[in-house]
């Protein structure tokens, strides 16, 4: 199989050209269900031991049942507080909802306060109401009450894919402008600069709106209930030993059933994961600093076009079957190493669609070369035999129908085997590739056809085409390639001439497209014998020239 016959700059402007088509999909992520089932596929087992300081104190259905309908009195909460804070917990996440202030009993409100600032390392969430109609977006913080007693704020943003999954999140984001850390950052309590990709938006847009910044993949420890939990209720009556607390990072948040949120997450599609969870996950990731990031959508593309590109080259060199079998596998495995061994994330499918689309149009290219060099001449590009049979019977029973005349026009390169034996194949060559020129520029219309059937040996068929027609054909043809002239070395040249038999008729029933053969191959050799360089025909009654 012969590579695309193209000069090495042709080669590198087709395939940069078709590794620009690439840069749509990949910039607007047509591809994104394919490029997440990837994702999905390369993380759902890919576990790893959690930070061993992190614990989630579960608001469970033990707790609901011991301790009764929720909400529960805040001052419960302040307990469970203190007993935090005894226990000497590192910091604490008090993951609950906290933005209005208790209409019955304002002590309440107070004993939570005093509790946390007794704790001084409490981190509480800011919610995020979306707009509604004519209500605008707003951030849901804690009452000012509580909200002064503690450390910082998080935001409780979980950011969901359109096809339920929760597998990124954005480390900041607020109302105007991205201004909380995330609830399980803030836990973490981490310092440095934030990883992640950053928000593109011009900083003049609406003050009013939900602003979201450091995007990053979250990278689960594993399915649920993969980090160490333990009841409210039972922290809260003093039956957890104080030991497993100390120096813990605490997340409190609800995970019984009908109070809590529920994600879907990569690493398991048959069990849900508490948003309790989800944060241990976030801080975990940061604190152990396994965060998956993405690359900046500029390099995200340019990738995406350099692999296809580089499949387009491939497919115009020697052996390119390899290069098509290999690009698939090699840009799914590169997609894997850079996920696996530098947490970063390369979404591989608008390459991938890009690659099959290039594969596509060569496979297509080559059954059609296929097909030209299964009917053409090598050497001159002409029909060849078979190619000349096929159509001399679609012609004939053409005509046939139609009652219009078909000629044939056999021709013969008049003392080639002499030119040939005389100053060497080479020039043999070139005589029958000029003969062959000549011979396809006379077949002008759609459906005339030229053919070299054997060595100087050639045909003409013109359908619709009456003795007449056909002579004017040969008249030009013969004129033309007395005036040829073939260079032969030392400054000398070669005249070429032509003997042709022509046979006319309107195809019969009783007719086989091998009587128009003999027909001709009889009129070529009354023009043999007649001396060469010319032409006889035969259209029903004798016509020697």
């Amino acid at each position: 199989m012969r590579p695309l016959t193209l000069s090495w700059p042709r080669r590198i402007v087709l395939s940069v050209l078709v590794g620009a088509l690439v840069v749509a999909p990949s910039h607007w992520q047509w591809f994104w269900q394919q490029d997440e089932a990837v994702y999905d596929a390369y993380v759902g087992g890919w576990d790893y031991r959690p930070d061993p300081r992190l614990l989630i104190v579960a608001i469970d259905d033990n707790s609901l049942q011991q301790i009764g309908q929720w909400p529960w009195p805040r001052s419960t909460h302040a307990r469970l507080l203190d007993r935090l804070t005894d226990a000497g917990s590192t910091r604490v996440v008090l993951d609950l909802m906290l933005s209005e202030p208790d209409r019955q009993d304002a002590a309440q409100d107070a004993d939570l306060a005093a509790a946390i600032r007794r704790n001084g390392h409490v981190v509480l969430p800011v919610l995020a109401a979306p707009a509604s109609g004519p209500r605008m977006a707003e951030e849901l913080l804690p009452i000012p009450l509580i909200a002064a007693n503690a450390a910082t704020l998080g935001h409780s943003d979980i950011d969901v894919d359109a096809d339920g999954i929760a597998r990124g999140l954005y480390l900041t984001a607020g109302i105007g402008s991205p201004h909380w850390p995330a609830l399980g950052l803030a836990l973490a309590d981490v310092r440095g600069p934030l990883p992640g990709l950053r928000d593109t938006a011009p900083a003049q847009s609406s003050p009013y709106q939900w602003r979201r910044n450091h995007y990053v993949r979250v990278r689960y420890a594993g399915p649920p209930e993969r980090f160490p939990q333990v009841s409210y209720v039972d922290v809260l009556n003093g039956e957890v030993d104080p030991a497993l607390l100390r120096g813990r990072l605490v997340l409190v948040g609800t995970t019984a059933s009908g109070i809590a949120p529920r994600l879907l997450t990569p690493t398991t599609r048959e069990r849900w994961m508490s948003g309790s969870e989800y944060q241990a996950n976030v801080a975990s990731m940061l604190l152990d600093d396994k965060v998956i990031q993405l690359p900046p959508t500029l390099w995200q593309d340019l990738l995406s076009g350099l692999l296809v590109a580089l499949c387009c080259l491939g497919l115009t060199l020697p052996r390119a079957a390899a290069s098509a079998l290999l690009a698939l596998p090699v840009t799914l495995l590169l997609s894997f190493v850079l996920l696996r061994a530098g947490n970063l994330w390369f979404a591989p499918a608008a390459a991938l669609t890009g690659m099959l689309a290039v594969i596509a149009a060569w496979v297509l290219w080559r059954i059609s070369a296929w097909h030209r060099q299964a009917n053409s001449d090598a050497l001159t590009g002409l029909g060849n035999r078979l190619r000349f049979e096929q159509v001399l019977q679609q012609e004939h029973d053409a005509g046939r129908r139609s009652g219009r005349p078909l000629s044939l026009v056999l021709i013969d390169v008049d003392h080639f085997k002499h030119h040939n034996d005389l100053h060497g194949h080479h020039v043999g060559d070139t005589v029958l590739r000029r003969i062959a020129e000549e011979i396809g520029a006379h077949a002008r219309r759609p459906r005339d056809m030229a053919a070299r059937f054997g060595g100087d040996e050639f045909a003409l068929i013109l359908p619709d085409t009456a003795a007449e027609g056909a002579v004017q054909v040969v008249d030009d043809l013969l004129a033309r390639t007395r005036a040829m002239e073939v260079a032969v070395g030392h400054g000398q040249t070669l005249q070429i001439t032509l003997t042709v038999g022509i046979y006319t008729r309107v195809p019969a029933t009783a007719s086989e497209p091998r009587h128009f053969f003999e027909g001709a191959d009889a009129a070529l050799y009354k023009a043999k014998a007649a001396g060469r360089d010319g032409y006889a025909v035969d259209e029903g009654e004798p016509d020697l020239r």
